[in-house]
Order: structure tokens, then C-alpha cells, then sequence
């Protein structure tokens, strides 16, 4: 519910290779603009990637970004995020603002520092939602007309929530609820259950890169995140949902998101340095913890500088196969939070043509009908497996000619395989019924997939059952080549000659010898034949006779 269960990607680049399209400058097939919906993504981090990416493509069209959320708790919590990944350069070092946005995005409890950048960070963003000119001077990029007001009010409220205040979400007995609800009788030995859990299912299914101790440690007490000179001790009140202000005080549904797979998915299992995923006798040299790390430093360098990336060795540390000690978390009030703060209200890193739009939730009923505004509109969608049932034939009509959609699978959750597999048949099942294609050909490739990838085709195109044997085709062979090619067939047509010369002379006997079995076999047959003939004459002869008496008699 928090975060996503599928690795980020860079939805520009996705489009580009879904219809094979060029992005040189001087390339006319690339659009000027493009419509992106992301539907139940849960967290920000596709849209970090998209930008951080931005710079690698030679022609940069005008993105216009909607994201949509059923839970407003989880729109101010992608505030929160994408506030803190455009943070300017001179407010935080890139190493301190990876470690910052890990402990907010997947910690159940927050280092001292990290939560008071959360309660500050929350003031700075009541006063985006509640004034235009602070939204237009800090945040330009951000659009939140497509927000009904009453989900205006709730952003207040749970930004007001995050500030240090006598009452305390008390995330650690809320996340033991769930574990022993979920658990029941297997509470007592809930760390094979873990154990299972990791090694039998996830494991096998992309996720090698999580480790034992981070995944049972997380299990256990929701902290996901950990180095060992950080303490957590704060509770992340951005994990709450169902905020209702009553009187001074609130009222919330405690904890309810994932508390099975864990929020690795999304930028620790993948990295462009193989040697992040190096594995010796099951045991990986690093984390996903490590592999977060590294790859958040790539993309907020990027979204500075807007330019490659060189990772410092040094900074990686190889705690895979090290067993740290994890020491009791201890929590205290949070009111002792000296009252003073700083600000963090310092204008967001801007992109030229890029649009970030949050829409309310109750246009995803819309969409799902095709609601006749959204006809025709975004050229890529993006949903989650969790809104799968607001999936339906009329849904793809808002998507354009020439759009891609993006389905995140149940592959990193830890349902049996027969339903993984069920969900994903019945979702290839819907797509093709709408007319959409594959942008890979499912039926040929045995894999796993975090994602299923369909494209809507352009106009006149219709589906080819033959459309990727194009990338098997055997490109045309040059004179030398052909020549080179028949000198070979005549060679290989002389010695088949000569061979059968050679075999010549067996034949021939073997036919003499099978001519002279045959005309042995007539021999013995032909007396035989002659004495049946001559006693079939004596019948009938006798025959002709007795009809001749018979004749006479009458």
C-alpha cells in the first residue's frame, strides 16, 4: 500500500522501446508530448527515474503526469518524497539525502534527524496545498486542481499530523497486531515462517538480492532500512492511514500496509553494477539495503547535475554475508522535540516541460468507464496489481493510438503460484479481449515478469501472430557470401555422387541375389499351381456332364 512491488522504470524509455522509436533530435517519429497515468503506484519512483533519466534521450518531449491514489495519506506521503528527491543541492549531501528518503520511504521508525525533516518538511507542503503563490513560487511543477476539496482537507490534516504533538502513533504495537493476526497459531514460530516466506517464494521469483537478516529483521519490527551507526526510534507517521481529526487529538486505522514482501522492490533489486549482485553459496556480498543505496545516489545525482553517474566503490559496504547486532528498538515521547525548527522551503529542482498532476480518487471510477473527457487521452498507463479490478474493456479507451500500458504483477508477493499465475492469465485474457498486444512474446518466453507490457497499435495495424519473428529475420547475404555459398553445395553434391558410385555395386548384387530368391520361390509354386488348375478341369467337366443327363432326362 506504501510502495510499490515492482522495480522503477523509466516510462519514457519503456514507450521508445515499445515501438521501437528513435530519440535523436532529428528523429520526426517521437512525440512533442506525452500523457502518463499512474494508477496505484504507491510511491514516486517512477516518476524520480523518468526524470533522472530525462538527460539520456536526445529529444525530450513535454511529460504531463497524473497520478492517482485512492488514499489520500499516500498523495501527501508522494509529496513528502518527490519533495525530498528535488531538494536542492546545498540543503543536503547526496549520501545524506539517500539515507533521508530510505528511512522515510521504509522505516516503521525514524532516526531523530529524519523525523524532524518529516514534520518540518510537512509544514512547508500545508503551506503549498493551502496557498497558490507558495505553490506557484516553491513547487511550480505541481498541479492539484484534479483535488476535490474535501481531499485538500485531508492533506492538511495529515500534514498537520506529522508535527511533534503529545499524542503518538504507536507503529510498534500496531505492526505486532498485524504480524500475530496474520500469523495466528504460528506466531511462537514466526521466524521459520519468515524464513519461508523469503527462501521458497521470493527467492524464486527476482527478488535474490534480498537478504535473510534485513528480511526477517523488517518482518519482525517493520524497520527495513539499517546501518549500524543509526538509531530508529521515532515513529514514521507517514505509514498512517484513515486520519479523522477529533478535538485536539486524531483518530486512525493504526497500520495497514504490506507487512509480507517489504519495500525493497523498488530500487533494490536491480543495479547496473553487477557486482552488486555477486552471490557466494546462497549468501549475496550485498544487501538490497546496499543495492537502494547506491541506486538512489545514481538518480539523485542525476536530478542534479542531469548527468552520468560514477559510483565511489568506497561508499558501497558489503553487509551481506555480515551479521550485524540488532540491538532492542526503544521509543520515547516525541513531545520532548524542541519546538524550534528549521525550514525546508527552499523552491524545488525544476524541469522544463514536465507536469505533475494528482487527481482525485473518484476518477478512477470514471476511468474505468471511459469517461468521454478522457477519451482518447494518455499514450502510457501505469496500474497497480491492487486496482486490477477497476480494469475493463472501456477503461483502454482513454488510451491514445499508439499508447502503452503497464500492469504490475503479483510475482513479489508471497501468494501461492497458482495464483500469481491465475491473476496474470486472466489479466493477458483482458488486454488481448480490448485489443491490445504484447510487447513481448509471452507465449515464447518462459519467464517472470514484474511486469506484463502491452501496446495499443496505431492505426491500420492489426494484430500479426508472426509480429516477433521480425527480430529473428536473417538479413541478406552479399555476392562473396553467396558464392562462397555454392562453391560449398557443389562440393557436397560431388561427394554424395562418388558415395553412391561407390555404393553402386552392392546394389546391384543384392538385386541379382533378390531376383534369383524370387524365381526360386516361382518354381516351387508353379506345381502346385498346375495340379490345382488340372483338378479344376476334372470339376468341371463332371459338371458339364451331369448337366447333359439332366438334359436328356427331360
Amino acid at each position: 500500500m506504501f510502495w510499490g512491488l515492482s522495480s522503477a522504470l523509466d516510462l519514457y524509455q519503456e514507450y521508445l522501446k515499445a515501438f521501437k522509436l528513435s530519440d535523436e533530435p532529428a528523429a520526426t517519429e517521437a512525440p512533442a508530448e506525452l500523457n502518463i497515468l499512474l494508477c496505484g503506484a504507491a510511491d514516486p519512483r517512477h516518476v524520480i527515474k523518468t526524470l533522472a533519466k530525462r538527460y539520456t534521450h536526445g529529444s525530450a518531449p513535454k511529460l504531463n503526469i497524473y497520478m492517482l491514489d485512492a488514499c489520500v495519506e499516500i498523495v501527501a506521503r508522494n509529496m513528502l518524497l518527490l519533495g525530498l528527491a528535488l531538494e536542492p543541492a546545498e540543503s543536503f549531501s547526496l549520501l545524506c539525502k539517500a539515507h533521508l528518503f530510505m528511512d522515510i520511504y521504509g522505516n516503521t521508525l525514524l532516526r531523530p534527524s529524519s523525523h524532524y525533516y518529516m514534520a518540518t518538511k510537512g509544514r512547508t507542503l500545508l503551506n503549498i496545498v493551502c496557498d497558490e503563490d507558495k505553490r506557484q513560487q516553491l513547487a511550480p511543477m505541481l498541479d492539484i486542481q484534479g483535488l476535490k476539496y474535501k481531499e485538500r482537507d485531508g492533506l492538511e490534516t495529515a500534514f498537520s499530523y506529522w508535527q511533534p504533538q503529545k499524542q503518538i502513533y504507536d507503529i510498534k504495537s500496531y505492526w505486532e497486531q498485524r504480524v500475530r493476526a496474520l500469523l495466528g497459531t504460528r506466531f511462537d514460530h514466526r521466524e521459520g515462517a519468515f524464513d519461508w516466506d523469503l527462501s521458497m517464494t521470493l527467492k524464486n521469483r527476482e527478488a535474490q538480492q534480498i537478504c535473510s537478516q534485513e528480511y526477517r529483521y523488517w518482518r519482525e519490527c517493520g524497520v527495513a532500512f539499517v546501518f549500524p551507526e543509526y538509531e530508529h526510534c521515532k515513529p514514521n507517521k507517514t505509514l498512517a492511514a484513515g486520519l479523522v481529526p477529533n478535538g485536539r487529538s486524531y483518530v486512525h486505522r493504526g497500520y495497514v500496509g504490506d507487512i509480507q514482501t517489504g519495500p525493497f522492490c523498488g530500487f533494490g533489486l536491480r543495479s547496473s553494477e553487477e557486482r552488486m549482485h555477486n552471490c557466494v553459496h546462497g549468501e549475496n556480498d550485498y544487501r538490497a539495503t546496499d543495492v537502494t543505496e547506491r541506486n538512489l545516489l545514481e538518480l539523485f545525482h542525476e536530478l542534479h547535475t542531469q548527468t552520468p553517474y560514477e559510483h565511489d566503490k568506497s561508499i558501497s559496504r558489503r553487509y551481506g554475508c555480515t551479521k550485524l547486532l540488532m540491538t532492542p528498538l526503544l521509543t520515547y515521547n516525541e513531545s520532548d522535540v524542541h519546538d524550534k525548527q528549521q525550514r525546508y522551503d527552499q523552491p524545488w529542482i525544476t524541469f522544463p516541460h514536465i507536469q505533475l498532476h494528482f487527481l482525485s480518487s473518484v476518477e478512477m471510477y470514471e476511468l474505468k468507464k471511459g469517461a468521454q473527457r478522457w477519451q482518447n487521452f494518455f499514450d502510457i498507463a501505469f496500474m497497480g496489481y491492487n486496482y486490477f479490478s477497476f480494469l475493463s474493456k472501456e477503461f483502454f479507451g482513454i488510451m491514445r493510438l499508439r499508447s502503452l500500458f503497464l500492469l504490475e504483477t503479483k510475482l513479489l508477493t508471497v501468494e501461492r503460484n497458482e495464483q500469481v499465475k491465475k491473476f496474470e492469465e486472466a489479466a493477458k485474457k483482458l488486454l488481448k479481449d480490448a485489443g491490445l498486444r504484447p510487447c513481448i512474446n509471452y507465449q515464447a518466453i518462459n519467464g517472470k515478469f514484474m511486469h506484463l507490457k502491452y501496446k495499443k497499435p496505431a492505426a491500420g495495424k492489426e494484430l500479426e501472430e508472426d509480429e516477433f519473428e521480425e527480430e529473428q529475420s536473417i538479413e541478406p547475404k552479399d555476392d562473396e557470401e553467396k558464392l562462397h555459398d555454392e562453391a560449398e553445395v557443389a562440393a557436397d553434391s560431388a561427394a554424395e555422387n562418388e558415395q553412391q558410385k561407390q555404393e553402386a555395386p552392392a546394389t546391384v548384387k543384392l538385386k541379382d541375389e533378390s531376383d534369383k530368391v524370387d524365381e526360386q520361390h516361382h518354381k516351387h509354386e508353379e506345381p502346385a499351381t498346375v495340379k490345382l488348375q488340372d483338378e479344376s478341369n476334372e470339376v468341371d467337366e463332371q459338371q458339364l456332364q451331369v448337366l447333359t443327363l439332366d438334359e436328356q432326362s427331360l
